[in-house]
């Protein structure tokens, strides 16, 4: 079935500096959350999704990859032994099992599903469930990007709105940028990773069209010029290079940011937080 955005991982080395950072740039940020498999995250809720700044805390916990098996611990400790930012993109799913099997007969996965619970705490303090599965995707051309699909299994215990409504006006995320230096390469990648059935192509890049936001794959000169960062793809493979939101005003994001102390830039009617002041990850403000 086709998916929509569930969250993008941002990972980071110092945790509690990525939170002030976001803070700083107006969204609120929850308490940390601790993984039994040595990551910890902090995260930031939208309307359409999340972002889970990430960080690996407690190292020794980190189990290997298995035959069938994607250790994420493992995953971003070698990810962050080598840079910050936008590490992997996570889908919403209906049925984790059942995509697993769909994303194996692809060819973009021979994985099992991962299950994992934690405690949750709504605004008030009360301790909440929440479970999830994820089935992990691969793409071959990028092995240092990662995708999976997420099923929450108490999605009433993660939502809320209190955690949505943010000082910067972000209410939702319109979607997510790639680079890579042939993105046709890809299509056939992300047509099996979302489930749609067909991509925009065009001289720039292609677009998959999600349910609820879109995922581009630009050329660095295309991400370039429309976004006023460079990022450079990785040989053939994919990387993150941007989390674009939407704002009423994005004059009013930019005053907050300045207040702040956070030095966006404008470029073409958007308001861009560039890499190097945003623990390696672009992000990009423009109007809803």
């Amino acid at each position: 079935m086709p998916h929509g955005l569930d969250h993008i991982v941002h990972a980071v080395r110092d945790l509690d500096a990525a939170a002030a950072f976001y803070a700083s740039a107006g969204f609120t940020v929850g308490a940390r959350n601790r993984h039994p498999w040595g990551t910890h995250n902090r995260i930031v809720q939208l309307k359409n999704c999340f972002i889970e700044i990430l960080s690996v805390a407690e190292p020794e916990k980190i189990v290997p990859h298995g035959a069938r098996s994607f250790s994420f611990g493992a995953f971003h400790r070698d990810f962050l032994a080598a840079r910050e930012g936008f590490s992997m993109l996570l889908l919403n799913s209906s049925n984790a099992i059942e995509d697993a099997r769909a994303f194996e007969s692809s060819g973009i996965s021979d994985f099992d599903v991962f299950n994992f619970g934690r405690e949750g705490t709504k605004p008030d303090g009360t301790p909440v469930k929440l479970a999830f599965s994820l089935a992990f995707a691969r793409d071959a051309a990028s092995p240092d990007t990662g995708f999976a699909v997420c099923q929450h299994h108490f999605p009433e215990n993660f939502w809320n709105p209190a955690f949505q409504t943010h000082a910067n006006g972000v209410k939702a995320s319109p979607g997510v940028v790639l680079v890579a230096d042939n993105p046709s390469s890809h299509q056939g990648f992300i047509k099996a990773y979302t489930g749609v059935s067909t991509v925009d192509a065009g001289s720039s890049g292609v677009t998959a069209h999600t349910e609820n936001g879109d995922i581009d794959i630009l050329q660095p000169t295309s991400f370039r010029d429309r976004f006023g960062a460079s990022i450079g793809a990785t040989g053939e493979g994919m990387v993150f290079g941007a989390l674009r939101f939407a704002v009423a005003d994005p004059a009013q994001t930019e005053a907050l940011h300045r207040q702040n102390g956070i030095a966006s830039q404008r470029h073409g009617g958007r308001l861009v937080v560039p890499p190097e002041l945003a623990h390696g990850a672009t992000l990009i403000f423009e109007t809803a």
